[in-house]
């Protein structure tokens, strides 16, 4: 299981350069003039993994397969995209199909890059996009509301359920919150999914910079990261055009030009790690001569869950996880070596799955 990511901003803050990017690929027009995507569009990306590499090099595997993320470039919004404004509606119902909002804010000067206000203010920029979103979800749970009362009245215990949740999101929007800040129990969570608030979606800000601030930041950035610490969201600071510089170049020569430039890693690294972090996600492994691969489940899965991101059937016939920590199966020179340290554990259904975990699974077919 990878995820998704939509990619949203206002026009000309750079998320089709960001997008062509990370996707290798340059299928996102980037122009200088608003709606230059008019098609949401979508790109798979390895996820980048050192440990995964390592594993493939102790087991001799003839083949190397990371986790994939995908990312979703969504048109420019602006404001009034709520009410149909711009390209707004369509592109509002594609943000709904993904998991989280990845929102580009310009942290840029450039006189030669329009602004659709005219100005650039990242923080102003965010308000900007949150509201259109509120707005959305307002709009849509007052029809829903409207529609589901018969069922309510018939005292239809789902429809009951919907409507509390619904009612407690629009009370929260109607301060001018979003919906993420609702307090959701355990027990209401499947309901609370399926009402596909756009709102509700955890929040990524990436700070589009100049070239040489990709290292430091700028002020522009710095008042974006103290939005999202207030707000408990994350942010990454982010060049878009060395993101792009770096996507035409092979490995040694990517890592000497991020060297020139004083960073450590790529902003895709740094993106898709924020990414896990803001969704719980982590990775595990299977490994064997054929094959070195890396799978992806939320924080706190149990082994039969995570085998069944496998298959199906390996959940439901799940006897035991043979299970090696990755510091354990390089330090021990791979699985035998575990297996005669005594470091391959055999865990059984209730065993939560750790980052990192290399895993053989026994089921029954």
């Amino acid at each position: 299981m990878g995820f998704r990511m939509g990619i949203v901003g206002l026009p000309n803050v750079g998320k089709s350069t960001l997008f062509n990017a990370l996707t290798k690929t340059a299928a996102a027009q980037a122009a200088n003039f608003p709606f230059c995507t008019i098609e949401p569009n979508v790109g798979e990306v390895a996820v980048p993994d050192a440990r995964l590499d390592k594993l493939a090099e102790i087991a001799k595997s003839q083949s190397i397969i990371p986790t994939r993320m995908t990312f979703v470039d969504i048109a420019g919004l602006v404001k009034g995209a709520s009410k149909g404004e711009g390209l707004g509606n369509q592109f509002l119902a594609n943000i709904r199909e993904t998991d989280a909002i990845a929102h580009v804010l310009r942290c840029f000067e450039d006189d030669d890059v329009t602004h659709v206000d005219g100005r650039v203010d990242p923080v102003s920029d965010a308000e900007t996009i949150e509201t259109e979103l509120i707005i959305a979800d307002m709009e849509s749970l007052e029809k829903r509301l409207q529609n589901i009362t018969r069922k309510v009245r018939g005292g239809d215990k789902e429809a009951v359920q919907q409507e509390r949740l619904m009612k407690a999101a629009l009370a929260m929007l109607e301060e001018g919150k979003p919906a993420r800040l609702v307090e959701v129990d355990a027990e209401d969570m499947k309901q609370w999914k399926m009402l596909q608030l756009l709102s509700s979606k955890p929040v990524l800000y990436v700070c589009n910079v100049d070239e040489d601030e990709a290292a430091t930041g700028n002020a522009l950035s710095a008042k974006v990261a103290e939005m999202a610490a207030a707000q408990g969201n994350a942010h990454v600071v982010i060049s878009a055009k060395i993101e792009e510089e770096i996507s035409q170049l092979d490995a040694e020569e990517a890592e000497m030009f991020l060297a020139e430039l004083g960073l450590e890693e790529a902003g895709l690294d740094r993106l898709i790690r924020a990414g896990y972090e803001l969704l719980h996600l982590e990775t595990y492994f299977t490994v064997g001569p054929k094959e070195a691969r890396a799978w992806t489940i939320r924080t706190g899965t149990q082994a039969p869950q995570a085998a069944g991101v496998i298959h199906g059937d390996f959940e439901k016939g799940f006897i035991r996880a043979e299970t090696i920590a990755f510091d354990d199966f390089v330090a021990c020179g791979g699985e035998q070596g575990a297996k005669e340290a005594g470091k391959m554990r055999a865990e059984g259904k209730t065993y939560t799955v750790k980052d990192g975990d290399v895993l053989h699974f026994l089921f029954n077919t």
